[in-house]
């Protein structure tokens, strides 16, 4: 027993060590080996649907595999929630999920998850407010929400009647929420910028970009995110 233990120990920070290389993959496929040990490892379950979030979100051309790769995702994040419903980063995870396959979309899909998305996200704030990922997803769907056009406010109305109230104000704090807990978070910063370009705030917008910009890499997506950040500084100056 206490081998068998320690193997998993070993092979969860391995796992954690080559997502910090980063080499997501490589990861992914060291998380799976410890579920093949213990299948309700809960860590290794959260871990295993966040990345595949983040590597479907990488594969820009195979849409299929993209879309297995989310799938895949949202079924890792499912047997977490039936290991431990009310896990803070089970939750995380499923929003993560739900939102990459869908909020980034246009019409009914994005607003049929748009409920099932922050459901989970107000679950993982519940079970932990320093879940600064949780807090950055609600940031997100804060925002999304706020730009609905008029087209998928209808749909909102005819599927739901309505949806929670959601503003610029709202998804800031929530962004900044997100940022206090967690400063390096290179995502965050991007997504603030875009949040508080729209309400009016370029100064602010361009700062966070150009702070985002000198932080050290934590994931496979930050390069492309510092080159974008980038494009996004020339065009709003």
């Amino acid at each position: 027993m206490c081998s068998y233990a320690q193997d998993i120990n070993a092979l969860i920070a391995e796992g954690n060590r080559l997502e910090s290389v980063p080499d997501e993959k490589a990861a992914f496929k060291k998380f799976k080996e410890v579920l093949k040990l213990n299948a309700t490892n809960i860590y290794a379950l959260n871990k295993c649907s966040e990345l595949c979030s983040r590597i479907g979100q990488r594969e820009t051309v195979n849409t299929k595999l993209r879309g297995e790769y989310y799938q895949a995702a949202k079924i890792y994040a499912q047997t977490a929630l039936k290991v431990d419903p009310k896990n803070s980063e089970a939750n995380c995870v499923m929003a993560i999920a739900l939102g990459r396959s869908s909020m980034s979309k246009s019409g009914r899909e994005k607003i049929e998850n748009a409920k099932e998305v922050k459901k989970y996200v107000d679950a993982a704030i519940a079970g932990d407010t320093k879940n600064f990922k949780a807090w950055h997803v609600l940031g997100r769907w804060q925002y999304e929400i706020s730009n609905l056009n008029g087209l998928e406010r209808g749909l909102v109305k005819i599927l739901y009647g309505a949806l929670p109230p959601a503003t610029l104000k709202q998804s800031i704090a929530s962004f900044e929420k997100a940022r206090a807990l967690r400063p390096e978070f290179l995502l965050n910063y991007y997504e603030m910028a875009k949040a508080y370009k729209d309400n009016d705030n370029k100064t602010k917008a361009i700062f966070y970009l150009q702070l985002m910009i000198t932080l050290p890499i934590q994931t496979e997506d930050d390069t492309a995110l510092k080159e974008k950040a980038k494009a996004l500084i020339k065009d709003w100056q």
